[in-house]
């Protein structure tokens, strides 16, 4: 009876810890920015894109039939900070989190910044897991799951291997995944699901960094859904 009662078994004991990590109380500091009810406090950009976003049984709903868009925070100066929060795609989908977002002077893209970019499962470790570098003027550059990058004076990239990354068997299907966001000066790293996805350090000129700007949450693809809870932030002095 044991022995065929093992799967069951692994996959409740998954389910629970898969719950722990989502319902984990957010930490000292950190600050509710969603309250489950109502888009108090967020906007979306561009303006004629608000059709796109909802709230439906407690999450934020982003819907890619009506738009391509972001919604934002209402602080829009944030320099260094922690966010956590909880994501899942219905279906497939790509979508993620702008960091020091700024409207793009060049005008090729609507904003710049550096996206922590999260997907569907299989949408590949170029985009679930990764960092996105939004830099029109400046090398945009690789820094998929799994890998830590250093970007030295001279805008010359060293990659190396995260131990212990996130791999996709640790990314619930259809379901939530808690996203742990870490900005701290030139530093960037997130997690997802308790484990390091991956992080990037900009040792670039001050002059040719992004210093603050908008949190920004992405809705990338036309007919997709993303739904996001258990929204924290904490600003670091």
């Amino acid at each position: 009876m044991i022995k065929n009662n093992i799967p069951c078994i692994i996959a409740t004991l998954t389910a629970l810890m898969t719950l722990q990590v989502i319902s984990s109380k957010p930490g000292q500091d950190f600050i509710k920015i969603f309250d489950g009810k109502t888009l108090d406090g967020w906007e979306a950009m561009p303006a004629k894109t608000a059709p796109a976003w909802s709230v439906e049984n407690g999450m934020i709903v982003g819907n890619g039939a009506k738009a391509r868009s972001y919604i934002v925070y209402q602080n829009k100066e944030v320099t260094d900070f922690e966010l956590k929060f909880a994501y899942r795609f219905p279906g497939k989908g790509n979508s993620g989190v702008s960091i020091r977002a700024i409207v793009d002077p060049t005008g090729k893209r609507g904003f710049q910044s550096y996206h922590a970019d999260i997907g569907h499962l299989g949408i590949g470790p170029q985009v679930l897991g990764a960092w996105d570098f939004h830099t029109p003027g400046r090398r945009e550059h690789r820094c998929f799951r799994g890998e830590r990058l250093v970007i030295d004076e001279n805008d010359k990239p060293t990659l190396t291997k995260i131990k212990g990354a996130v791999t996709k068997d640790d990314i619930n299907k259809n379901g939530w995944n808690a996203v742990h966001v870490v900005v701290k000066g030139n530093q960037f790293k997130f997690s997802i699901n308790g484990k390091p996805a991956s992080e990037f350090t900009e040792n670039l000129p001050q002059k040719k960094r992004l210093k603050r700007g908008m949190i920004q949450f992405q809705l990338h693809d036309p007919g997709m859904f993303v739904h996001f809870r258990d929204m924290y932030l904490k600003v670091l002095k």
